[in-house]
């Protein structure tokens, strides 16, 4: 569903990417781990072909995304990690005008709701505004806006940032059931549990490379922390 081959990005010649290959299937949620400047948001900015790789290909369903540019964006979905919404409209009058923008404009507003309700934001609190909620439950709305776009890919950029345990825990769930619906999911994140708990697979990256590559269910949660720490000491 996702496809990085060879792919290379620099800045002024500065080297932000290097030659990295991945493929991420439906249903997988892989976690792109690593500090700050390692590659992780390069590499999602690439996918949603907002920067062009220096060299390599970047595919979405076996599409080129520097030649098919919108016709990719078709299949995917983006959660940064502040949920940009329109805050004078209610979570319902968002979701409604994004789904519309994505050629969803069919669905009745008690679709729009379900949706809502589904990704876990409360009943009462749809039709509140967006300058109400906290953070988390922003994020369902975002989660709710890849439902009603039916999107194929989901790509997370550091989503669990700020969230409360509760909060975070919550949004584990929310990709579950993504990965059940065979949703292909790309999240980058600091944050070691949660890619852990919500993660298939899981990859290191370290100065634009992709240095290690796992299966969260070959590791524990020290382990885990212990390879991370050994690649980042290296």
């Amino acid at each position: 569903m996702l496809e990085a081959i060879g792919l290379t990005k620099r800045y002024d010649g500065q080297l932000a990417l290097d030659r990295l290959t991945l493929t991420i299937e439906p249903g997988e949620v892989f976690c792109l781990l690593g500090g700050n400047g390692a590659g992780k948001t390069t590499t999602i900015n690439l996918f949603l072909n907002f920067i062009q790789p220096t060299s390599g290909t970047v595919r979405v369903k076996g599409l080129d995304v520097v030649e098919n540019p919108l016709e990719t964006k078709r299949y995917l979905s983006y959660i940064p990690e502040q949920v940009m919404l329109y805050k004078n409209f209610s979570g319902l009058e968002n979701l409604e005008y994004f789904a519309t923008l994505a050629g969803k404009g069919h669905y009745s507003r008690e679709n729009l709701a379900d949706f809502l309700t589904r990704s876990g934001l409360p009943a009462q609190a749809t039709s509140r505004r967006v300058s109400t909620y906290s953070k988390g439950m922003r994020q369902k709305v975002g989660i709710a806006i890849a439902l009603a776009k039916e999107a194929e890919a989901l790509l997370l950029d550091e989503p669990t940032s700020g969230l409360d345990p509760k909060a975070s825990n919550e949004f584990s769930g929310l990709l579950e059931q993504l990965s059940d619906a065979g949703v292909a999911v790309l999240m980058a994140t600091h944050d070691l549990f949660r890619a852990k708990e919500s993660g298939t697979r899981f990859g290191i990256m370290k100065q634009g490379q992709l240095v290690d590559t796992m299966r969260t269910d070959e590791i524990g949660h020290a382990d885990l922390e212990r390879l991370y720490l050994s690649h980042m000491h290296d």
